[in-house]
């Protein structure tokens, strides 16, 4: 039997589907949008190219067509969605690249259009610790009185040997202090982090893990590093040839960062969505749905929770 506290379903983890049940005693769908925006690392401000890895829609692939206003991309997303969940709320999430990084009266726009929608009970933000300023932060702060706000804090590894290597193009410090800042105004704050990266061993990824339990973060979308066409990544990987991940591999690290996370952490993701016309490797992360199913097995057999070593 779970005894697990902070789920409905066989999960040994704190799932989003089961915390946004308990808030808006509702089934939540996620509506991801391209808003247009670019990131500090792309345009020349903090650097070029972009994250290595980073497709040239900017993790965007399942959001909607930035071709299309923001409103017709939601509700073409929303058709979808509501054949599998009818009378669903909706939370409109600013996905592909940095959804911070512009004039507050252009955030303004793009974030009021989709709130004044029907159903849409909150915003999710995707940003980068160095794309929010003074002025952003004092509108979020407004945002998040009127609204369930979520931002999410692309940090990927603590380590900032790894993080040079792949174009981040911020320290550890920086994002420290913007956690710090949304975390006093009471913001709903998630971590994105990247297993797999190159010559990072299990210990280095458990390690990042294990710093951002003792910051008081609200979520994790935890990710296996993918490979893409047409990335600086792919140009790297080719002549380096650095070890990949395999499925146990992913399997046995992922479990064991959730259980040096506090149960009250809210897991959002545990591996990505390559598009897999676009993957290079590794291609067992194109059946999402086994690795998801591998990680409960494995869980139940050993009967592991979250959070089960916060305490060591």
């Amino acid at each position: 039997m779970n005894t697990f506290p902070y789920s409905n379903t066989n999960k040994r983890y704190h799932t989003l589907d089961y915390f946004y049940k308990q808030k808006f005693k509702s089934k939540v769908c996620k509506i991801s949008l391209n808003a247009g925006f670019t990131c500090p690392n792309i345009d020349g401000t903090k650097g070029y190219n972009g994250c290595i890895y980073c497709s040239k829609i900017g993790s965007g692939e399942y959001g909607g067509n930035p071709k299309e206003d923001l409103v017709t991309q939601f509700n073409n997303i929303k058709k979808v969605m509501d054949r599998k969940w009818p009378n669903s709320k909706y939370i409109g999430y600013f996905q592909a690249r940095t959804n911070t990084y512009a004039p507050v009266e252009v955030l303004k726009e793009k974030y009021e259009t989709i709130l004044n929608l029907p159903n849409v009970v909150g915003l999710s933000i995707a940003t980068r610790p160095d794309a929010i300023s003074d002025e952003c932060l004092e509108y979020l702060k407004e945002l998040n009185k009127k609204t369930f706000l979520t931002i999410e804090l692309g940090l990927q590894t603590i380590h900032d040997k790894t993080s040079k290597l792949i174009n981040r193009c911020h320290d550890l410090k920086c994002f420290e202090e913007t956690l710090k800042k949304l975390k006093k105004n009471n913001i709903f704050t998630v971590v994105h982090i990247i297993n797999g990266l190159p010559y990072e061993t299990k210990e280095m990824m458990i390690e990042t893990v294990k710093y951002l339990n003792k910051l008081g973060i609200d979520g994790i979308k935890i990710h296996m590093l993918s490979i893409l066409k047409n990335t600086p990544l792919e140009t790297y990987y080719n002549k380096n040839k650095f070890h990949i991940l395999s499925e146990e591999e992913y399997i046995d690290i992922t479990i064991e960062q959730l259980r040096h996370l506090n149960p009250k952490i809210v897991i959002q993701r545990l591996t990505g969505d390559p598009m897999e016309e676009d993957l290079i490797e590794p291609l067992w992360t194109i059946k999402k749905i086994n690795t998801l199913n591998n990680i409960d097995k494995k869980m139940n057999k050993e009967n592991i929770y979250q959070g089960d070593k916060t305490g060591e």
